[in-house]
């Protein structure tokens, strides 16, 4: 993709609610829909709290706007947000949004987007509520993504597929026995059922990621992986193979 074809994609931070930690990461996921030409932080910079997020804006470019606590105890950066989030979908110049937040508040304002038909790719932390996970395009775990990007990085050292522990949880993905792992089968498998198989029951893993992704804000990255054909190679009620076509095939083994 030229950087004339790149789509517009503009990144709304809630500071008062996320650790700017994982910026590297998020623009980096962000890449996949186009450049984030538009990138702003919202919240009330005479915290102390804030103090991290004023000390990276400069260093990638991040417009931060002040928004006074209104009252005490509260803080109006969810507003803000929302209204300038509205603003630029009714001027038409972007192709997709970032939110970077935790808080269940933006979950009407993240439908709102997608009604008109623009990706939303939400970042939060595992207390991220389930309505505003289920909203978004995607949904990723902040801490999760990074915790990946350090085990790709060390993996360009020393190359090493997941292990599984003794009681049959994947260690290093995330994926664990509190049943999680239970659901990420459930939405795999119900996605390769819905989708074309052939003779032998393979599917084309990418139409079966499509529709688990179209089903819920599942990510591969949740769960310590870059790729969704790692994942699947790491599940042992899945096969996995490659067709004449050079595509991938899964197959639910039980």
């Amino acid at each position: 993709m030229s950087e004339l074809d790149a789509k517009n994609i503009a990144l709304l931070i809630d500071a008062d609610n996320v650790n700017p930690k994982g910026i590297d990461s998020v623009l980096t996921v962000l890449a996949e829909l186009g450049q984030v030409n538009i990138r702003r932080a919202y919240g009330n910079w005479a915290k102390d709290a804030l103090k991290k997020w004023g000390d990276i804006t400069n260093r990638y470019g991040i417009r931060p706007h002040q928004q006074f606590d209104l009252t005490r105890g509260k803080n109006a950066t969810d507003m803000a947000m929302s209204i300038d989030a509205v603003d630029l979908l009714y001027q038409g110049k972007v192709n997709g949004f970032g939110i970077m937040s935790s808080d269940s508040d933006f979950t009407p304002l993240v439908t709102r987007l997608r009604q008109d038909g623009l990706p939303v790719y939400c970042f939060g932390d595992s207390k991220t509520p389930q309505a505003l996970r289920t909203a978004c395009t995607r949904f990723i775990d902040i801490n999760k993504l990074m915790q990946g990007d350090k085990r790709s990085q060390s993996g360009n050292n020393q190359k090493s597929s997941p292990k599984r522990s003794g009681d049959g949880a994947i260690d290093a993905s995330g994926v664990n026995d509190d049943g999680i792992e239970d659901e990420l089968i459930e939405l795999l498998g119900e996605a390769w059922k819905a989708s074309d198989r052939d003779d032998e029951g393979y599917a084309r893993l990418q139409q079966v990621g499509q529709i688990a992704g179209n089903r819920s804000s599942f990510d591969v990255r949740n769960y310590g992986f870059k790729q969704l054909s790692e994942m699947v190679r790491s599940l042992d009620r899945f096969d996995i193979k490659r067709g004449d076509d050079g595509q991938l095939y899964v197959r639910r083994l039980r």
